[in-house]
């Protein structure tokens, strides 16, 4: 994949971190902490004052709650620095609109239907675009079958969720062969005596 290069004389203007970090509860409840921050490398004037370099213009916290089928059963949210204070978190924590929805079925219609627009913040409406993956990230092999053998019969939870893993690929044929649905592979197709020969029409 081609990568476009870096140029030498480039200058950092600005970071965004985003950093999602899921915890079990040990009760069946999962905690998932998504978190955004922007920092500028030089010094800059918002309308509450003075950003000096380094300082976070947006630190948000959003946090949500789930069982182990992707329910959100708690949400909220802490905005931490902000560039309009009493504005930015003036929200009445819309994100507790959350609660209800499914991580994996129409999450992200559903809060653009419930959040969108000045119906929530941008950057923590942004961060929930990234709960889905990273839910499944922790669940998978404690929560979700992700294993070829074992003792379940269910299809491993990532096939044909992405294009390495797709279930007429290369991937799944070599590590998950059971769940493949492609072409089979002529050589390796087990040969025939010569009487069996003889006895094919």
């Amino acid at each position: 994949m081609a990568l476009p290069p870096a140029a030498p004389e480039r200058q950092l203007k600005h970071r965004r971190r985003i950093d999602v970090q899921v915890h079990s509860r040990g009760n069946g409840l999962w905690e998932v902490d998504a978190e955004i921050t922007d920092v500028k490398t030089r010094d800059v004037m918002l309308a509450g004052g003075m950003r000096r370099a380094g300082d976070p213009i947006h630190d948000m916290l959003l946090r949500v709650v789930v069982d182990e089928s992707f329910n959100i059963v708690a949400a909220g949210s802490e905005t931490r620095a902000m560039p309009y204070p009493g504005q930015c978190d003036d929200h009445e924590d819309a994100y507790a609109r959350l609660v209800g929805l499914n991580l994996m079925r129409g999450f992200r219609r559903a809060v653009r239907e419930r959040l969108g627009g000045v119906a929530g913040c941008t950057h923590l409406t942004e961060l929930t675009q990234v709960l889905p993956t990273a839910v499944v990230q922790a669940f998978a092999g404690e929560v979700l079958n992700t294993r070829e053998g074992g003792e379940s019969d269910d299809q491993p939870f990532q096939i044909d969720r992405c294009h390495a893993l797709r279930s007429d690929g290369p991937v799944v044929q070599q590590f998950y062969p059971r769940w493949y649905r492609g072409m089979p592979d002529p050589a390796a197709a087990p040969s025939l005596s010569k009487p069996e020969q003889a006895r094919q029409p």
